[in-house]
């Protein structure tokens, strides 16, 4: 198993709220919503670095945006 470091997260208190309503509604810690969102940028980022684009689709108004990680 890899050796785990501790770390300090000053958040705001928007961003706070968000987290922990990200845990409650996912049944997650707030340690393991952070871990997720860890995941899913590196993956998004790994594609984009691919040359592929990211999308949101709503499909019943025909409207498609193209989101972009700054």
């Amino acid at each position: 198993m890899a050796e785990k470091k501790t770390m300090t997260l000053n958040l705001s208190e928007d961003e706070m709220d968000s987290l922990e309503q990200l845990a409650e509604r996912n049944d997650l810690t707030k340690t393991a919503v952070i871990k997720k969102a860890i995941r899913v940028y590196l993956l998004l980022e790994k594609r984009l670095e691919k040359g592929e684009r990211l999308y949101v689709e709503d499909e019943s108004r025909k409207i498609k945006v193209e989101l972009l990680l700054v």
